[in-house]
């Protein structure tokens, strides 16, 4: 896909597992996290030093940026950062809203989607793993936050991710195929996606859930990349693939309520518009449409109307 983060080299933040445990985690600039939201001031992530920080329930360890080590740091009081106001400027934020302007803000967007990308998937899974789930006894953070360890059974149980596909469909004339999901607020649109099951491979998932949501039958699936979607712990897996029958398309109005194919011309005139409201800039999907697309997309006209 073209666009300003390659997908295809090292991390900017070396995670340093090696540090994980040695390191005093108290000691450490922290980002602050909670129930999928992050501390920023106009759209970057804030970074406390130790002694600016709230007290803490929970710190784990992110890696070195340059010489310094980060952890993220869930705060004690539930209702730290989310006054309106907020803290001199800075308030929690949810990693969705954040996906754009870390996008608008290259190398510097892209260290800091890393960073709250982790904070978001790791603090997700201590709150939702807080007991071991052999013997029902409560766990407890080590290796600076990356295992939860049993003490009734000594067992160590470690984050986990779940992988879900998405796959940009064309068909024989290179028209896009985009589908609304039947959860979704109005005229949302994206691409067919999935979660892949046990025992499967990445591209078999791609043909059972396009075949199961649309009936549709695909051929030259091919890989295109991948993002973490800590929403609360995916990764998205992302394909194109090219469908020969469009009249095949049956959709299973359980998950996916409308689907139609577009020309670039038409879906551009359709988010002109505000009858359809595409993915947000800075995720794989809208990745995806602007690859197909060959640029950016136009932005709503300042008169259509937009209901989220």
């Amino acid at each position: 896909m073209r666009n300003p983060w390659p997908l295809d080299r090292p991390s900017r933040i070396d995670r340093a597992a090696e540090r994980r445990e040695s390191t005093d985690l108290a000691a450490c600039d922290a980002i602050v996290v909670r129930d999928g939201r992050v501390l920023t001031a106009d759209g970057r992530l804030v970074e406390l030093a130790p002694d600016a920080q709230p007290p803490a329930s929970l710190r784990i360890y992110l890696g070195r940026d340059g010489d310094r080590d980060l952890v993220a740091l869930v705060p004690e009081d539930p209702g730290f950062g989310t006054d309106p106001d907020g803290i001199g400027g800075e308030r929690l934020r949810g990693l969705r809203d954040l996906l754009a302007g870390f996008w608008d803000r290259g190398a510097q967007g892209e260290r800091d989607h890393e960073l709250a990308s982790t904070a978001v998937a790791i603090a997700n899974w201590h709150a939702s793993h807080p007991r071991c789930a052999l013997c029902g006894e409560p766990t407890v953070p080590t290796s600076g936050g990356w295992v939860r360890r049993c003490d009734r059974d000594e067992r160590e149980h470690y984050p986990r991710t779940d992988p879900a596909i998405i796959v940009a469909i064309t068909d024989p004339v290179d028209r896009l195929l985009i589908a609304h999901a039947a959860a979704w607020s109005p005229r949302r649109f994206s691409h067919l996606a999935g979660y892949v099951e046990p025992g499967e491979t990445f591209e078999q998932a791609v043909h059972r859930e396009v075949a199961e949501e649309s009936s549709l039958t695909l051929s030259s699936v091919e890989y295109l990349g991948s993002q973490p979607w800590p929403f609360p712990a995916s990764v998205m897996v992302a394909f194109r693939a090219v469908t020969e029958d469009t009249e095949a398309l049956d959709l299973d109005m359980d998950e996916v309520s409308e689907a139609r194919f577009v020309t670039r011309e038409e879906l551009a005139e359709l988010v002109a518009s505000g009858e359809v409201i595409l993915a947000p800039k800075g995720s794989v999907a809208r990745r995806m449409l602007e690859d197909w697309f060959g640029g950016v997309l136009p932005e709503p006209r300042p008169d259509a109307t937009i209901d989220v």
